[in-house]
C-alpha cells in the first residue's frame, strides 16, 4: 500500500482538478471499460437512491441516469473541486428535479443518513486518496447503505500481465517523484481494504485497455448484527 503522507491534500487536490475541469474526459479510453464491467454487475436498474463520491465532470451520472436508472431514481454526487461541481450540475440539468451535486471540504464523510441509499458509487477517486481516507470510504459506505447495497467502483490498480505491469511502475515511479504529475493517482489493490466481516465480493475484475490497468469491484453490504440477539447468544454461551 502506498505512504499515506504521499498523497495530495485536499486543498492540492482541488486546485489540480479545478485547474484540469473538462479534461478529465478525455481518461475514457481506459476508464471506460472498467465503468462498463461495473455497470453490468452492479443491477443500476433496481435502484432507488445513488451516491456518488468524486463526481467529476458528472459523466458517469449522467450516462447511469440517462440508460440505467428508472425515471423514479435519485442521484446525490459531490466532488472536492468547485469546476467539477459546475460542470456536473450544468450536464445533470435536465435531471435537476432528482439530481443534486455538492461541493465537500475534502472530508470523507458522506452528507446521508444511516441505511438511506442503496448504491455508493465512485471511479478514480480512492486511488487518489490516503490508506487511512480510504477505509475511511469503506466504512461510510456502510454505514449509508442499506443491506443488500451494493458498492461500484473503479480505480487505478497494479499490473497482471506485462505491459500492464510496467504501466504502472512506472506510474507509481512517477507519482514517487512528484504526485500531481499524475493528478494524484496510483495504483492501488481496491480489494486490500475490503473488511470481509461487513461486504461479500459481488464482483471483480482487472482490465487493461491500452495497458492502463484498472479494477473494477462490486460489493454487497453485509446485514448488520441484531444487537439483541448478539447479547442474547452471548448470555446464554456464558
Amino acid at each position: 500500500m502506498a505512504d499515506k503522507h504521499t498523497t495530495l491534500t485536499a486543498s492540492e487536490a482541488e486546485t489540480y482538478y479545478n485547474r484540469f475541469g473538462k479534461k478529465q474526459d478525455s481518461q475514457g479510453f481506459y476508464e471506460d471499460p472498467a465503468l462498463n464491467d461495473v455497470i453490468v454487475h452492479a443491477s443500476f436498474q433496481d435502484a432507488e437512491s445513488v451516491f456518488e463520491f468524486g463526481c467529476g465532470t458528472g459523466k458517469f451520472a449522467s450516462r447511469l441516469l440517462t440508460d440505467h436508472l428508472s425515471a423514479s431514481a435519485t442521484y446525490l454526487g459531490c466532488d472536492v473541486s468547485s469546476v467539477m461541481v459546475g460542470l456536473a450540475t450544468q450536464r445533470l440539468k435536465k435531471y435537476s428535479k432528482r439530481a443534486k451535486v455538492l461541493q465537500t471540504d475534502g472530508t470523507v464523510h458522506f452528507p446521508l443518513s444511516d441505511h438511506s441509499t442503496d448504491r455508493v458509487i465512485s471511479s478514480y477517486v480512492l486511488d487518489l486518496l490516503s490508506d487511512e481516507d480510504i477505509r475511511t470510504f469503506f466504512a461510510e459506505a456502510y454505514r449509508i447503505l442499506i443491506p443488500g447495497g451494493k458498492v461500484c467502483l473503479a480505480s487505478l490498480t497494479k499490473g497482471n500481465t506485462l505491459l500492464s505491469r510496467i504501466v504502472s511502475s512506472l506510474w507509481m515511479a512517477v507519482f514517487r517523484i512528484r504526485p500531481s504529475f499524475v493528478g494524484g493517482c496510483r495504483p492501488i489493490l481496491l480489494d486490500e481494504y475490503v473488511n470481509r466481516d461487513s461486504w461479500k465480493l459481488e464482483h471483480r475484475k482487472i482490465l487493461t485497455p491500452f495497458g492502463v490497468p484498472s479494477e473494477a469491484l462490486v460489493l454487497i453490504a453485509k446485514d448488520r448484527p441484531n444487537k439483541a440477539n448478539s447479547a442474547e447468544a452471548r448470555s446464554s454461551c456464558g
